[in-house]
């Protein structure tokens, strides 16, 4: 089977998006857009492509002692910034994970997927929902910041095979519930 495998960016180049990212969440509160995700207090949430963890620190306080935040990304350096922000903030529910796509999370254990700005630099689309699908709970949200790609765009794909339909929308924030099944293409 001939699978195509993401790459991390290079280093310097993860430092620099890392830099630019503290600049922008000054400007715009990454909680601010969490808030309308709907999270709740003791929910278990993934963070999916998490970069340098603009999201992942205010959603670690809004789920709580009891909640639980999976920081997921391919990036080693991504991994490594955010364990160093979860442990200068004292949070102790984030884990991180290091991978291109496979979560290594048991099946419908997830509330919510954020996939922030990542759908359009992922190669195989269709396995990353399968998988998000598969980890997700029966009610559990998949919330799609579509920054870098059209919203048209990120509808067709999340939608495709009834995996995934959307369940509310703020401008380029896309909140999807879970499909059932995937239906035959």
């Amino acid at each position: 089977m001939n699978e195509r495998k993401d790459k991390p960016r290079s280093d310097i180049d993860f430092k620099m998006m890392s830099f630019f990212f503290r600049i922008r969440d000054r400007f715009r509160n990454p909680g601010n857009l969490l808030e309308k995700v709907g999270i709740k207090k003791g929910q278990t949430l993934l963070d999916f492509g998490c970069g340098s963890g603009s999201y992942v620190i205010p959603a670690a306080r809004m789920v709580g002692e009891k909640g639980r935040i999976y920081a997921l990304d391919i990036h080693p350096l991504a991994i490594r910034t955010v364990e160093k922000k979860a442990n200068k903030e004292g949070l102790t529910n984030i884990a991180t994970i290091l991978s291109d796509r496979d979560t290594g999370l048991p099946d419908e254990s997830i509330d919510v997927v954020l996939l922030y700005d990542v759908i359009r630099s992922i190669k195989d689309k269709r396995a990353l929902l399968k998988e998000l699908h598969r980890v997700m709970k029966a009610t559990g949200l998949l919330s799609i910041l579509a920054e870098h790609i059209k919203v048209e765009d990120v509808l067709e794909i999340a939608e495709k095979g009834g995996l995934f339909s959307l369940r509310d929308q703020h401008g380029k924030l896309l909140n999807f519930e879970k499909g059932q099944h995937e239906q035959a293409e």
